[in-house]
């Protein structure tokens, strides 16, 4: 289903033609780097959190970029919870292994992490466990509706 809204999401901006579709799973960054045939690093994982009031945000973070707690804490203001997968598939309409900020409710947080832009392109999930998209910064910015760029990842760095 979610995958669908994905397609819709970017047909009203002329490039459904771009989602890629897999005939093997790209639920993890590995499975989805091996269907794609990229590095781990430019699968742009979508990761799920709540704050202390429960409501809900996505970070969208390079695949070989961990959460750093110190610096999460320091910029949210509280520790990293994620969301169950039952709270993520409520939250986005996306299941686990296909959570991308794409074709989701406006008034949801999204915070791409600065891991990102060391690459021309990333590839995000497309709402299914076997889909993405290749998109510049740009255009991640732009269609995942993000608020700002931040820092809150580590072991990314060179």
């Amino acid at each position: 289903m979610s995958i669908e809204a994905t397609k819709r999401f970017f047909r009203q901006h002329g490039m459904e033609d771009r989602i890629l579709e897999f005939d093997t799973s790209s639920a993890t960054v590995e499975l989805a780097a091996q269907a794609a045939g990229v590095i781990p690093a430019r699968i742009a994982k979508t990761l799920s959190f709540k704050l202390k009031d429960g409501r809900g945000f996505l970070i969208v973070a390079a695949g070989d970029a961990r959460v750093d707690n110190v610096k999460y804490k320091n910029f949210f203001g509280v520790k990293a919870t994620m969301l169950t997968a039952e709270e993520v598939l409520e939250l986005t309409g996306h299941a686990v292994g296909g959570v991308c900020p794409f074709g989701i409710n406006a008034d949801i947080p999204v915070y791409p992490d600065v891991s990102l832009q060391r690459f021309n392109t990333v590839l995000p999930a497309c709402g299914s466990g076997n889909s993405c998209i290749e998109l510049d910064m740009d255009e991640l910015f732009r269609f995942s509706n993000a608020l700002e760029w931040i820092d809150v990842c580590k072991d990314w760095q060179e």
